[in-house]
Formats: structure tokens, sequence, C-alpha cells
């Protein structure tokens, strides 16, 4: 087993990465508060926004040994929603529902099309066949499936105009506190480790962890928070770049929103996946659609009814719906026999490009 330094090793890439970060990250707060053009405000919140998502890599590439792939999972997910929490919570403050409500649908299917895509694609290319770990993978993909499947019903009953349509925003709410109380009862299973032995025989060689606990866990938590602040400028941004560019609510939130807010699973699955871990890739992945299902769609619906923001439900529009019923359906046939190849990956980001161009128009 390998264990990690006695003191804190910071290579010339992590103080580079630490540097560049804190540059931009100063530059987007001088460009948000100074009054600069928004499409350069922009640029450079997405810019540092990406910077981030890197560094976040690093930082879960020194847990991965520590705490095995469920736990860096849910670490991992629970700290790449944070930016698109503050992101939608923001937009809502701005009135902009069908943002939010594409950007939640868009998170989902950048994360099971275009990331999972990409990080089958990038790492068959790289490793041939890759093993998921079977026993994981499919419990992962049922709760992925259930979760996202049970956050759509609201959207059902609206438009078969069921009774329950009469009462969209307290069922709404109800759904959203199932919803958690079931995330909280999926946390044992999501944070064991495999001990089936499955992932150890296909597991590559890594290298020891540099860094402490402390640090990695401490360097995890203040790119959250920065990441945050980040995404409060890069939402104040938006609204004058998409005018300026003519680009309609749901293209921006289901493309611009959803991969920016999800730009740290972005960079983190597919680094993962170039080095041959492809458990942990496929945990890191999949895990964040389950919590934005589980737990941040829930919380918005929750946030903007206490907070007496713009009032959040959890219908949404029946081609949101459809194409992901049918993105989940996809990615879970793929992923349950265990092992992905890149032509796998290949045919989910080319769903996914279908998927935003037919929202292109709005």
């Amino acid at each position: 087993m390998t264990t990690a330094t006695a003191h804190p090793v910071l290579i010339r890439s992590d103080k580079l990465m630490l540097g560049g970060g804190a540059v931009l990250i100063v530059a987007s707060g001088l460009a948000h508060y100074a009054g600069w053009a928004s499409g350069l405000a922009f640029v450079l919140a997405a810019a540092a926004m990406s910077v981030l998502a890197a560094f976040v890599g690093l930082c879960v590439e020194q847990l991965g040994d520590r705490f095995g792939p469920g736990a860096t999972g849910v670490l991992q997910s629970a700290l790449g929603n944070l930016p698109e929490l503050f992101i939608c919570i923001f937009a809502l403050r701005a009135g902009l529902v069908d943002v939010v409500r594409a950007a939640l649908i868009g998170s989902i299917l950048a994360n099971l099309l275009l990331v999972l895509g990409l990080a089958f694609l990038v790492g068959g290319l790289r490793h041939g066949t890759q093993q998921l770990g079977s026993e994981r993978a499919r419990t992962i993909v049922v709760l992925m499936t259930l979760s996202v499947i049970a956050m759509t019903i609201p959207s059902l009953t609206h438009h078969l105009h069921t009774p329950a349509e009469q009462h969209e925003a307290t069922f709404s709410v109800i759904v959203s506190i199932i919803l958690l109380g079931l995330f909280a009862l999926s946390l044992p299973f999501s944070l064991r480790r495999d001990t089936s032995g499955t992932s150890e025989s296909v597991a590559p060689e890594k290298e020891a962890p540099r860094w402490p606990l402390f640090l990695a866990i401490g360097m995890l938590a203040v790119a959250g928070a920065a990441a945050a602040f980040v995404s409060d400028w890069f939402v104040a941004a938006l609204e004058p770049s998409m005018e300026s560019a003519g680009i309609s609510e749901a293209f921006a939130g289901l493309v611009i929103v959803a991969i920016a807010g999800n730009a740290i699973e972005n960079v983190v699955g597919i680094q993962l996946a170039a080095k041959g871990q492809s458990e942990y890739a496929f945990s890191v992945v999949l895990n964040s659609p389950i919590q934005i299902a589980l737990v941040l769609a829930p919380l918005l619906v929750l946030i903007s009814q206490v907070f007496g923001l713009a009032s959040l439900t959890l219908v949404f529009s029946p081609l949101l719906v459809v194409v992901l019923v049918v993105s989940v359906l996809l990615a879970a046939m793929i992923a349950l026999d265990g092992e992905s190849t890149w032509l796998e990956g290949a045919t989910l980001v080319a769903l996914y490009a279908i998927i935003a161009t037919a929202f292109w128009w709005g």
C-alpha cells in the first residue's frame, strides 16, 4: 500500500498551477468589480474555472489511494457541484428560471454523454478496453437511472395533465424532500470500498501520493470555495454575453452553464481515464448526475421557496425530459457490462452534439 510523504511536496507543475490559477482569479475579480467588458469578464471567469478544475483533479489524484473510488467520487462530485449550485442560485435571483432548468438537465447530459464519452474515448484510445468494476458499475448505474427518472415524475404529471398538475410547487417540494432522503440512504454504499477484488486486479500502478491527507483535503476545500466566487462573476457576465451573442436561454443553460458549472468533473474524469484509472473516472463522472438529481435539483427547489427567489419546480419541457431519459438509458446500456471502449465513447459524444444542436435555436 502506498503512503503519503511526511511533508507536503509541491513540485514545479503544482506551483505553476497554483500561481496561474491565482492570477486568473484575481483578473476575473477585477473584471467583475471594475466593470470590464462582459465578453472579457466571461472569458476570464471561464478560464479561472478551468484552471481550478485542473487543480481539483490533482487534489483528487492525491486522495485516490486513501479512500477508494466510491468515497473519492462522492467527495469529488460534492465539491464539483458547488459552482453550479451558486450559478443557479444567482440565476434564480435574476429570474432566469428557464436557464436553471436547462442547466440542471444539461449538467446531467454533459456528464452522461460528453464527459463520460470523452473519458471512454481517451481512455480507450490510450489503454484499450477499460474495466469499470462490474459490481460497483451496476449499482451506480441503477441508482443513477432511478434517481434521474424520479426527478422527471413532476414533469410527467404536468404534461399528462393529471390532478397533481394543479399542485406543481407543492409536489416538487415533496419530491425534493424524498430525493434528499434517498441520497442519505445511498451514502453507505457510495462510501464503502469494493471488497470483491475485481477492481484491484485491473487497477494500474499509481505513484505514491506526494501530499499529506490534510493538505489534499484543504486544497480541495479552498478550490471549491474559489470556484463558487468565480461562478458568481461568471453568471454576472453571462446575461450581457447572451444578449450580445444572440444565444438563447435554453442553449445557454443546457450547454454553457452546464459545462462551466461542471468544469471540475469535465477535467477530472478525462484526466483519470487518460491515466488508465477507469474505475475512478467512472465513479467521479457518474456520481455527479446522481448528486444533481438527488441533491442539487432538490436543494434549488427548496432554496427558491424558502428564500423567495424565482420559484423553481421540477417541471421540465417535454424535449428536455425525452433527451434526459434517452441519455440515461443509453449510458446504462453501455456501462452495465462493466467495461468501456473508445467507440462507445465516440457514440456518447456524438449524441451530445446532436442534442446540443437541437437546442441552439431555443
